[in-house]
């Protein structure tokens, strides 16, 4: 090989990820691929007077991957009120009356993060408690899983919600009006001000750039956001001004006309279209999670099944066609067997186009199920656990056991994913290592502690796992031709920084 000025060694401790040679000293890299590892001897003697970036005190890995997030809503959340970790109706009054002080009449107020268990709420929240704080002002808060958004009088006056409003398909208007549930929500949002391209790319680039601070060399980013969103990481991209490498799905309402428009799969690039993003259920904190009978043991019922498992097989057939990757969001045990028996119809041609169906979060299982996982992939929030594990033992004891069943889905072959699903949760890697490996939750409780997966195992999946989903060859993994992205470690689920050559 001959030495140039344009490659760069690493010196790190580091964990390739390939069991054919799982630890090495050095990493050589020119034009952002990965040329040669090795002891620091055999690399240096390959290019002598490469430049050397000396981090012998540091752990080397691939690069950290967020599996789950709606990037550019998460861009957008960075500004909005924060309510994760609010413990009372009136913290959150007095946060919306702090933000209300300080926003111009008439103009929206936006936020979430807040769960109703942490609230100390026995049912759902009403208008006329943010009406008490903020009634010049229309205000939405979304509960943290995204299923529930809370709304004042003036911001449901503004969308013309009244008793007397009939439910939406696929949602549901809580009586005495405020809480609005799954697609009801879009009642509120459809009325709001539409954000320009300028403020779309501003979301964009502020989500990027924090996921990149925190040590991220790629993201998959999970629709239900608006199809400005993309547009707009597209944009970032095409500017090289996308600090991360993105995986993004399109919701299947738009198949048809991406199809018409002669969109597939196509690999290259920082940005990728790679998946078509189902619902077949709610979520947990919500009531809304699809469960087999007898459902949530409050006796709220058994959830809302959402889009049919009859649709998921067919335009996951569809999607498939076109070289894209069926995604389906199934929290409740009933939703993941309906998925599963989709999944079992669309098993032969996606193993004929070269695609690994994936369903994402996997929450709730049923025992029976869990070999049906295998050769799936698997795209679960861990750092979730540390919120649930308290409605899981008063809401669904009967299936603590198979909750966030890490080691069981391993067990049975399934590529596991790990991502955080923000702006549900913050993209806190930290929080991911300490719920996977230790399983205790907010309250210190152990939720399935045999569950645990050991640290290289969560590396795994914060590295390699979304790099498989993503059909990524190249990502996950050091070896020669693998992209040039890193991440750097004090220890392996410590401090991280990004490094992409």
């Amino acid at each position: 090989m001959t030495a140039s000025a344009a490659l760069t060694v690493i010196q790190a401790s580091t964990l390739t990820l390939d069991d054919t040679q799982p630890r090495v000293e050095a990493v050589l890299v020119g034009g952002g691929r990965v040329l040669a590892r090795g002891s620091r001897e055999e690399v240096a003697a390959l290019a002598p007077r490469a430049r050397v970036l000396d981090h012998r005190d540091l752990i080397l890995t691939p690069g950290l991957a967020e599996a789950h997030i709606h990037l550019v809503a998460y861009g957008f959340s960075l500004s909005q009120l924060n309510l994760h970790g609010a413990r009372s109706v009136t913290e959150v009054q007095a946060k919306v009356a702090q933000r209300a002080l300080q926003t111009p009449p008439g103009t929206w107020i936006r936020g979430g993060g807040f769960l109703l268990s942490e609230l100390g709420l026995g049912g759902y929240p009403s208008a006329a408690l943010l009406d008490e704080v903020s009634p010049h002002h229309p205000v939405l808060l979304y509960s943290r899983d995204l299923h529930l958004s809370w709304a004042n009088s003036l911001a449901l006056r503004l969308a013309g919600i009244t008793e007397a409003t009939a439910d939406p398909q696929g949602g549901k208007i809580v009586h005495p009006l405020g809480t609005l549930l799954e697609g009801a929500s879009e009642l509120v949002t459809r009325v709001m001000p539409v954000p320009g391209e300028a403020e779309y790319l501003a979301a964009a680039q502020a989500g990027a750039d924090d996921l990149a601070a925190r040590g991220y060399v790629s993201a998959h980013t999970m629709a239900f956001e608006a199809p400005e969103a993309p547009r707009a990481l597209q944009t970032l991209a095409a500017r090289g001004e996308l600090p991360l490498r993105i995986w993004a799905c399109l919701p299947h309402e738009r198949l048809a006309h991406a199809r018409e428009l002669g969109l597939a799969l196509n690999p290259g690039g920082l940005f990728q279209w790679g998946g078509v993003k189902f619902f077949a259920d709610g979520a947990l904190g919500s009531r809304t999670a699809w469960l087999h009978a007898p459902g949530f043991a409050d006796g709220s019922g058994t959830g809302m099944p959402l889009d049919p498992p009859d649709l998921i097989r067919e335009r996951g057939a569809e999607a498939l066609r076109l070289g894209l990757t069926p995604v389906t969001h199934a929290i409740g045990d009933r939703a993941n067997h309906e998925v599963l028996n989709a999944y079992d119809a669309l098993r032969p041609l996606a193993a004929e186009r070269g695609v690994r169906l994936r369903i994402e979060h996997a929450q709730h299982l049923d025992p029976k199920d869990l070999p049906r996982f295998q050769g799936l992939t698997v795209s679960v929030q861990p750092i979730h656990l540390q919120a649930d594990g308290a409605m899981i033992r008063e809401l669904l004891p009967h299936l603590a056991k198979t909750s966030y069943a890490f080691r069981s889905l391993k067990a049975a072959g399934a590529i596991l994913a790990f991502g955080s699903d923000a702006p549900v949760a913050p993209p806190e890697y930290r929080a991911t290592f300490a719920a996977a490996l230790t399983r205790r939750d907010d309250e210190g409780q152990p939720l399935a502690p045999g569950e645990a997966l050991t640290e290289e195992e969560i590396l795994w999946a914060h590295t390699r796992g979304p790099a498989l989903a993503a059909g990524w060859a190249d990502e996950g993994i050091i070896r020669p031709g693998a992209r040039a992205a890193f991440t750097l470690w004090d220890r392996i689920g410590g401090h991280a920084q990004a490094l992409v050559l």
